[in-house]
């Protein structure tokens, strides 16, 4: 089930890019084809792209692309090598843990205080604060669901515990 909602919530915020790419392109004309700056597209493009990076964390992790060191992976024994992956979802969920629960503290003091970032604008921060929560919290989940397959497969190392199929 995490496998889905994150592979759902992956694929969706992928279009963020797109979001980006078009915001990034108006400037461009607007800037060098007209002489004519906006205030707003640079604050907007890095809440896109930062909305984007945190929240396609667990996805990434899904599809097996974030950066690893494979020196000592997988030229081992499955059960080697699930212990040295449970061993990594340890301090991946560790970090998550720490890293959610200070998303939500961030948020929660943007919401209360209608914190505003510092551009001519004033965009209010809750949104972006909102969503390191929320991939913070997405990426703990996958690595709690990475852990528990580890388990099972040092246990059993036989066992097919597969990543979903939707991916």
């Amino acid at each position: 089930m995490i496998d889905a909602i994150n592979i759902f919530i992956g694929k969706a915020v992928s279009f963020l890019i797109w979001a980006g790419i078009i915001v990034l392109c108006f400037e461009v004309v607007a800037r060098y084809g007209f002489g004519q700056p906006t205030l707003w597209a640079h604050g907007y493009t890095q809440r896109i792209f930062g909305a984007y990076f945190v929240l396609v964390g667990a996805y990434t992790l899904i599809k097996g692309d974030h950066v690893r060191v494979d020196i000592f992976l997988n030229t081992r024994s499955p059960r080697i090598n699930a212990a040295l992956d449970l061993f990594n979802c340890a301090f991946l969920i560790l970090w998550g843990l720490v890293l959610t629960r200070e998303g939500w503290l961030l948020f929660e003091d943007a919401w209360s205080f209608n914190e505003l970032d510092d551009s001519a604008l004033g965009h209010p921060m809750w949104p972006i604060k909102l969503s390191l929560f929320l991939g913070a919290l997405l990426i703990t989940a996958q690595g709690v669901a990475e852990a528990i397959r580890s388990i099972i497969l040092i246990i059993n190392p036989c066992a097919d515990v597969k990543r979903s199929e939707l991916a």
